[in-house]
């Protein structure tokens, strides 16, 4: 049989590509208006959470390799319940938030590289357009390869780099001393907002089964990868805030990176920047609608992934039609930081049953329970802080998060007791279920 292991630099392009997808071209003009001066010190707040939960990612990763990543270690830590068909539940919705981000960011890119300016009507227009056009993909059987995936993670990264090299020579560094920095609150709250930045490491913990010698490698994908996306993130946040105004910050919150650009390279860097942003964010919309959308789909409908895990294609398609229609109507009917609080809210409620559920298999794992305790508590007073912040500034974004958490803990008790899935297997991977049958 082929080996179709995979080696470190696979694995460390599936965590930063998974990170740098629409996030980081989205939600930055967000992060500056609300921290300001100190928007790279929000950046490195949100990296810090997501580096200690990694810790926890590693060791689960290690001892449950399986094809339902962070899914299996729900169930592992909380059993296969009602509990844990309420987190997948939540995960998936936040996977359609993730879209609705990131087609929200392909269309405010759009329409300001066409129009030089984002119009609602041909913003969400384009937005709806990129959604139904990867669905028509996926639903054809046409799908990006890992190759082609590697190739857009490349692309991604170099006019990002490109960017932050170049543009270094024309930051104005008076723009981030302290009397330029928001209140302490602000800028963590800033970073809380866009963590949902930081999501898509955890996509690592679905490929554990196929990489070569996990032992070295997983730990060394998974921290590389979370460490190259922060100082990546801090260092355009620098780059961002050096360059653009806050008034321009104001004008042009939506597509902040692309203004970014213009001091060293003038409009070339704006067109530039703006194309990059329409390349990441369709790349991450076909990968995700392709991805972590149809898992968690099967996960919730099925309650277990098949054996044959190539069957996801043809039972998904009615998935992938649910979460992009799904998508499409967060995207149409939120604004961007509303999107952000309710995607951020999610990752950060899932990060913390992650970290805890390592703490509790800590015999398991060999897990060291003060790490993720200390994660476990990191997410949650994140979470508080992130209410906290917009109960006083912005609740209704807080309405709009409780609502869909809502909805989403409605429908997985009518639908975990309409189904009777009371019996179901210990494993979501039967992969995994097989191995520890034979332990």
């Amino acid at each position: 049989m082929e080996d179709k292991k995979i080696g470190f630099i696979e694995a460390f392009s599936i965590g930063v590509g998974g990170m740098v997808g629409g996030g980081i071209f989205a939600v930055l003009g967000l992060t500056i208006s609300l921290a300001k001066g100190a928007a790279p010190i929000a950046f490195a707040i949100a990296g810090l959470i997501a580096l200690v939960t990694v810790y926890s990612y590693v060791k689960l990763s290690l001892r449950y390799p399986s094809e339902g990543g962070t899914i299996e270690f729900i169930v592992q830590g909380f059993g296969n319940g009602l509990f844990s068909t309420l987190v997948n539940n939540l995960l998936l919705i936040s996977y359609v938030i993730m879209l609705a981000l990131y087609a929200f960011a392909f269309g405010s890119y759009g329409s300001a590289l066409i129009f030089g300016s984002d119009i609602d009507w041909i913003h969400k227009a384009l937005a709806s357009g990129v959604i139904i056009l990867f669905t028509v993909v996926n639903l054809m059987g046409s799908f990006m390869t890992g190759k082609t995936e590697d190739i857009m993670v490349f692309i991604k990264l170099a006019i990002l780099i490109i960017f932050v090299g170049t543009c270094f020579f024309t930051i104005d560094p008076s723009r981030m001393t302290p009397d330029k920095w928001s209140d302490w609150v602000s800028i963590a709250t800033g970073g809380l907002m866009i963590f949902l930045a930081y999501e898509g490491f955890e996509l690592i913990a679905n490929t554990a089964r196929d990489v070569k010698n996990p032992q070295k490698n997983l730990p060394l994908a998974y921290y590389s990868a979370v460490i190259f996306v922060i100082l990546l993130y801090i260092a355009v946040a620098i780059v961002a805030v050096g360059n653009v105004s806050l008034d321009e910050v104001a004008k042009a919150k939506d597509y902040v990176l692309a203004v970014a650009a213009e001091p060293f390279f003038g409009k070339t860097g704006f067109t530039i920047i703006a194309i990059a942003a329409l390349l990441s964010t369709a790349s991450a919309i076909n990968a995700t609608l392709y991805g972590g959308g149809r898992v968690g789909y099967l996960i919730a409908k099925l309650g277990e992934l098949p054996r044959t895990f190539e069957k996801r294609v043809e039972h998904g398609y009615e998935g992938v039609i649910i979460i992009a229609l799904m998508s499409i109507i967060f995207t149409i009917s939120f604004d961007l930081q509303n999107i952000s609080v309710a995607g951020s809210m999610g990752f950060l409620i899932i990060y913390s049953l992650v970290n805890l559920a390592n703490f509790r298999l800590y015999k398991e794992t060999g897990g060291n329970r003060f790490i993720s305790g200390f994660g476990f508590l990191l997410c949650v007073s994140a979470t508080l802080v992130l209410i906290g912040y917009n109960l006083l500034h912005n609740p209704q974004a807080l309405i709009s998060s409780s609502i869909v958490i809502g909805v989403v803990a409605l429908f997985s008790y009518l639908y975990y007791n309409l189904a009777h899935r009371k019996g179901l297997s210990l494993y979501i991977d039967k992969n995994l279920g097989d191995d520890e049958s034979s332990r």
